[in-house]
Parts: structure tokens; C-alpha cells; sequence
């Protein structure tokens, strides 16, 4: 099949540096990766993940979290399980 659609896109250069660094890291380029979600949405007949709008509790903790607020820090992860068993 001839791959002549383009798609143009504006994303913040943050995100796009970010996402294009993890991209390489697993050997794709963003215009793969592109690809393989629109694949994916063509294959579902819709989104390959679920969107839903947080509750009042994921709200208020993401908030939170973007605040800096109610943080925890780890040294690693060895550290950051262990804490899960307190």
C-alpha cells in the first residue's frame, strides 16, 4: 500500500523530545510509532487504551502531585517496594 497521507501535528518540544528519546530506545522512529497507534486504533475500531475522566480522589491527588505536595522520595527501588509492605 502506498504511503502518500500526511499528518502534521504541533506538540510542546518538551513531550516530543522526551517521547522521541524513549522511542529510540526501543528502536522506533515517530513516524513508526504513529503508524503503529493508527494501526492500533484501525485493528480496536477505537482508542488502544482507556480514556476516562479522573474521580474527585485522582483529581485531588494529581494536584497534588503537581503541587509537590505529599511527595515521596526514593533512592531506589529496592527501597521504594519495601515501603510498599509497611
Amino acid at each position: 500500500m502506498s504511503k502518500t497521507a500526511v499528518i502534521h501535528a504541533r506538540i510542546e518540544p518538551a513531550i516530543k523530545r522526551s517521547a522521541e528519546s524513549i522511542l529510540s530506545r526501543v528502536g522506533l522512529s515517530s513516524t513508526e510509532a504513529i503508524r503503529m497507534f493508527y494501526r492500533q486504533i484501525t485493528l480496536r475500531k477505537g482508542l488502544p487504551f482507556a480514556v476516562e475522566i479522573p474521580n474527585a480522589t485522582t483529581r485531588t491527588t494529581l494536584k497534588a502531585s503537581r503541587d509537590g505536595k505529599d511527595l515521596e522520595e526514593f533512592s531506589s527501588m529496592e527501597k521504594l517496594f519495601a515501603s510498599w509492605d509497611k
